[in-house]
């Protein structure tokens, strides 16, 4: 898995204040996406010891409420095992925290993914530049959804989060 960034004190990615991590790949490629540097799957940095131990030393601040992964798409085909390892381990080690994940997949299309387990907020559907609106919060466009995880994979259902 590369990434691009991570990003520190965020308050723009998901409730609370979190760090983000911006993972390279995305095959979406939706016209006025806000960060196409990182669409390449080989871009950016590899996501090493260094890079995690830069991240958990973000999560470790009590004050941290959590992790983002956003890009990119975490869920593209390359970086699914290394956000799998990676949401898997912050959950054992900071079980308080909560895990966010931002994706151009539709819930419908990624919510057999076994790595869901370990995430408590998916905003899913791609960036559609005609229906981008400001206003809203936690998203680009109005066809995206906040979706609380285990409440939807309780019910086999998406669950609005909120």
């Amino acid at each position: 898995m590369r990434y691009h960034n991570i990003t520190k004190d965020d308050m723009l990615n998901g409730e609370g204040l979190r760090t983000v991590l911006w993972v390279a790949g995305c095959s979406h490629n939706c016209p006025g996406c806000h960060n196409p540097v990182t669409w390449d799957v080989r871009g950016g940095l590899p996501f090493d010891g260094a890079a995690k131990e830069e991240l958990f030393a973000e999560l470790e601040k009590d004050y941290i409420s959590g992790v983002t992964f956003s890009g990119g798409d975490p869920l593209h085909p390359a970086n699914r095992e290394g956000i799998a390892a990676l949401a898997r381990e912050i959950r054992d080690r900071y079980p308080e925290k909560t895990i966010w994940l931002y994706t151009g997949y539709d819930w419908e299309q990624i919510c057999g993914l076994p790595l869901l387990k370990n995430i408590d907020v998916v905003v899913d559907g791609e960036f559609i530049q005609a229906q981008k609106d400001n206003r809203l919060h936690w998203k680009g466009s109005a066809n995206q959804r906040v979706i609380d995880v285990q409440r939807s994979l309780l019910t086999g259902q998406a669950v609005l989060y909120g």
